[in-house]
């Protein structure tokens, strides 16, 4: 009987405010079949699915682009555009607001894929399969729902374009905290990476044009804050990562829908639970709401109230997020897991150049030079794990040639 693959746990990517999954080993599905209640079963041959076509592969990339290409917009046209009167113009800051509106969709949406993918199934799987897997789900909640605050925050001192770029730093914060706390080393080109990408987000920042130089110092102070709190959303999002990962290879087969519906979950009961409560909390750089103002809820309805063209922005952005969620995450139930790396890199890359077009945003030479140190050091990344992953390939085939 032919040996036959079915889907590892899948892990979802730290960026961008939530949105995608990836395989927990970083390599394509290997063969596995377990229940899906968090307790491992011994492997077992079944019958091989049936490849995905070309059609499938064009609707997904084309649903990861649209959806996260308008989700990028919305975001950008939600916390950084002015609205109501130039006199008394004001800017939507009530960050937690979007993030429950956001997870909540996010849960209902996952929610509905994880049961239209086990609909053969007579038993839908629990999203809480046990006791013991509640509190890494907790923390992952909690530090999902940190980071998002400190990245809008950071959007008040640097530009969405800085942002962009600083985003896609990911290896950075996994990578300290693996080599911090989980001892880990990595390869020299790894740390090149790294390096390439910091200093293109350096190069960007400190080339940011300017009409003088007073101005120009000003600046510079405030992108180095909005770049300090950024570097805290790059690092909640890095512990989020790694707790995911400790939550697949620990709690197999848990699965992405599964993993989708129950930080979600659990991230708009943390978040409602803070909307309710703001009101008593001391007011604070990442708390927008005072004594006047109230909760942040109210605040955030009062300013809909006053703004009702940011509503359908609002729901748009919403619903974009977790719908992008589910094509990133039907991509690597049936392709590999190396094509979402592909995706995601453009992806940003055309994001940046939309945002540039559609905003009106102006970048200077060097700028452009930092753009390039960006994307050039991730795609070289996306390059050498490629032909990693081609190798062991190879060296498979060839040790079960030898088997046989």
């Amino acid at each position: 009987m032919a040996r036959t693959k079915q889907a590892t746990p899948l892990r979802r990517e730290p960026s961008d405010f939530s949105q995608g999954w990836k395989h927990a080993n970083g390599n394509v599905p290997k063969s596995q079949v377990a229940l899906s209640n968090g307790e491992p079963k011994k492997p077992t041959l079944s019958t091989a699915p049936a490849q995905a076509g070309l059609t499938q592969l064009i609707i997904c990339v084309a649903g990861i682009y649209v959806s996260f290409l308008s989700w990028a917009l919305l975001q950008e046209r939600i916390t950084a555009t002015s609205y109501g009167p130039l006199s008394s113009s004001e800017r939507f800051t009530y960050s937690i607001f979007l993030n429950t509106i956001q997870s909540t969709f996010a849960a209902l949406t996952g929610y509905a894929y994880l049961l239209f993918s086990t609909r053969s199934s007579t038993i839908t799987p629990s999203v809480f399969p046990t006791r013991a897997i509640f509190p890494p789900l907790l923390l992952v909640a909690i530090t999902s729902s940190l980071a998002s605050p400190f990245g809008y925050a950071s959007l008040a001192h640097i530009d969405y374009i800085t942002f962009i770029l600083a985003k896609s730093c990911k290896l950075l914060p996994v990578m300290f905290l693996h080599l911090t706390i989980f001892r880990k080393s990595y390869p020299l080109y790894k740390y090149l990476v790294v390096a390439l990408v910091t200093a293109g987000v350096a190069v960007f920042t400190l080339y940011h044009p300017s009409s003088n130089s007073k101005k120009s110092s000003q600046r510079t102070d405030s992108s180095a804050w909005g770049l300090m709190l950024l570097s805290i959303n790059l690092l909640f999002d890095g512990l989020t990562n790694s707790t995911q990962d400790h939550i697949f290879s620990t709690y197999r087969p848990y699965s992405g829908p599964q993993m989708m519906v129950a930080q979600n979950l659990l991230s708009t009961l943390l978040t409602t639970l803070y909307l309710l409560l703001s009101p008593l909390l001391p007011t604070a750089p990442l708390n927008p709401t005072n004594s006047t103002t109230g909760s942040e809820f109210t605040a955030a309805l009062a300013f809909i109230n006053r703004n009702p063209a940011i509503l359908p922005a609002i729901l748009s952005f919403a619903a974009c997020g977790a719908i992008g969620q589910i094509f990133i995450y039907y991509t690597l139930s049936h392709f590999s897991s190396l094509l979402l790396v592909t995706v995601t890199v453009t992806r940003k890359m055309l994001t940046m150049i939309l945002s540039v077009v559609w905003f009106g945003h102006w970048l200077s030479g060097m700028q452009w030079v930092g753009v390039g140190l960006v994307f050039g050091g991730v795609g070289a990344e996306g390059l050498i794990q490629r032909r990693e992953k081609v190798a062991k390939e190879r060296a498979k085939r060839e040790g079960r040639t030898k088997d046989l």
